[in-house]
Order: C-alpha cells, then structure tokens, then sequence
C-alpha cells in the first residue's frame, strides 16, 4: 500500500457535492476494526461523544458529530506550506467510542481500551471530543511512551477534583495524568491560560512539576513566534501529545464552547500558534470541547474542522 492509494484520500467536492454522501472526518473512508484495510491505517481519526465530565454547561457530545459535518470543507493541501498530509500518511475515520453517556468509570475504561487498539494495529490516534476529561483515558493508553503534553487552552485543567472527594471533571484531566505518570511533565507546556479562578492550586501544582504555562498576555506580549519557540525547545525531540481545547480560542470566533473565556486568540491567531508548534514527534492530538447548542451559524464547528486539519498537518509533516 502506498500512501499515494486513493482509498485513503478524501472525497473530492469536484466529484461528490460536500453536502452529499455519508459524512465522515475530512470525507476519509469509514474503516471499522473489522474492515479489511484496517492495519494499513497509519492515523486513525476517531471520536469520543461524551461530556460527562462537564462540570457547567453540556453539549461536547454532540461535538464528533457536528466536526464530521463541517470538516467536509477540507481539502487535499495546506495553505502557503504545499503540505498534502493525505499523501503522506494513510488516514481514515476508525468511528466513535462506545460511550456510556450515564457512567464515568465505563466510558474512561472503553476510550483507553479503543485507543490501545488503534495504537494495537500501528495507527496513531487523533481523537475528537467531548469534553477534556476524555483525553486522560488516551493519555493512559499512551502511558508506555509518556508523551510531554502540548496543550492549547484557556485553562490548566490541572486543579483538584470537584465537589469534594475524589470526582474527576474536565477540570482536572493533566493532574490525574501527572499523577498517574501518564506525561512528561517537565517537557510539557500549556499556552493561552486567562479568565478568573478559584485560586492558585493549578499553577502551585504546575511550578511543583515542572510544567511550564505562558498565559494568554505573555503570547501577547511576548507574540506568537517567540513563545511557540519556547514551546518547541522545552518539548525537544521525544515524544508529545498535542490537546487543543476549543476555548482557547476567543469566544468571537468561537461561541460554541462549554466554558468560554474572553480576551483569547483570533481564529488567525490560533491557526499560527498551531504552525508554529510544527516540529515535535507527535505520537497523538486531539481536539475537544467543541458544543454544537452554543455554536452560532456553525462558526465554531467551521473552526474546528480547520484547526483538526492543522493538527494532521503537525502529525505528519517534518520533524525538526
């Protein structure tokens, strides 16, 4: 199989109208565990329908499917890079995680599971969520490798559980992983923070473990090159984890969020800071949080599906 085999590329709008046919990420084939071309996949693009972890205002498990949608406006090659990311890996929508909407435990147990097996046939996962506590399972099926983590967020999501005891949210994803073990914390980096808090707890636990977290006015101050700079140098030449949270963008440009904070990127912006990140040996990405009820005239979902592109771009392209 050559990555060059039109099965794993997309349907051309030229040859089926984009508002036609059976919609799947980026118009790539729907290949299931038991499809006969399974183990050529080399990145599986999947979704995880679940926000359960949502600790204010639902609606991240409508997210997989409004991306499928919108992502039918991709094409075949990145703008002002020539990059073809569909010629160079062999790329296919391997479907959703069987949730279960009603039981944390389970749906955790069955995103780990679902991910141990695209990583089982040699893919490397690119997930859609749901809210951001589904990506701690994935983390957990990638524990052997130990990513450091890149993430793009306007929160830390590093605080102590919730509402007393020991509840996870998708508040509190990276500090369960960095508990667990699951990353790299003293290579892993979080841009774009803002907005109130509680506290200090998230950034107390950050500085304890190494990880470093640029605020969105340091981005301003410092601009976007220079701190993706940073980025690439404390993330280096092992393994990474990309985690975009739709929020880190500015709720003008995208709305449809469970917990938006002002003061963030211009979609622009956003698309730079993730070509920027362009170098890292990414093993897995996801993009979450995206909430089709808070959308407005599918503007987020737009987004979304470009920024899901760019990240495919991070995945495949070249390595520094």
């Amino acid at each position: 199989m050559s990555v060059s085999d039109p099965f794993f590329h997309p349907v051309s709008g030229a040859v089926l109208p984009r508002f036609a046919g059976i919609p799947s990420f980026m118009r790539l084939p729907i290949v299931p565990p038991d499809h006969p071309r399974r183990a050529e996949v080399e990145i599986a693009l999947f979704g995880m329908p679940w926000d359960g972890g949502t600790s204010n205002r639902p609606g991240a498990r409508h997210g997989p499917r409004s991306l499928r949608d919108a992502s039918t406006m991709v094409r075949a090659q990145q703008e002002g890079t020539g990059l073809r990311p569909f010629e160079a890996a062999a790329c296919a929508d391997v479907g959703d995680v069987g949730v279960n909407p009603v039981e944390q435990p389970a749906t955790l147990a069955a995103i780990e599971d679902f991910v141990t097996e695209i990583r089982r046939g040699g893919a490397r996962p690119l997930g859609v969520a749901g809210d951001h506590l589904c990506t701690l399972p994935v983390l957990r099926a990638l524990r052997d490798m130990r990513p450091a983590l890149v993430l793009l967020d306007s929160h830390t999501d590093l605080y102590p559980p919730y509402f007393g005891g020991g509840t996870l949210t998708h508040g509190n994803p990276f500090r369960q992983a960095v508990e667990e073990g699951l990353i790299d914390a003293g290579r892993s980096v979080m841009i774009g923070m803002r907005g109130t808090c509680y506290d200090d707890a998230d950034r107390d636990f950050a500085a304890r473990h190494g990880i470093r977290i640029v605020p969105m006015t340091e981005v301003f101050a410092r601009g976007i090159d220079a701190v993706t700079e940073e980025a690439r140098d404390i993330v280096g030449t092992g393994p990474a984890y990309l985690s975009f949270d739709i929020d880190f963008v500015d709720p003008a440009f995208a709305p449809g969020t469970g917990t938006p904070e002002i003061g963030g990127p211009t979609s622009a912006q956003a698309l730079a800071t993730l070509r920027g990140l362009a170098g890292p040996d990414y093993i897995g990405a996801d993009l979450v949080e995206v909430s089709p009820p808070f959308d407005t005239g599918g503007i987020t979902a737009w987004l979304g599906a470009s920024i899901l592109f760019e990240t495919l771009c991070l995945m495949v392209g070249p390595r520094t």
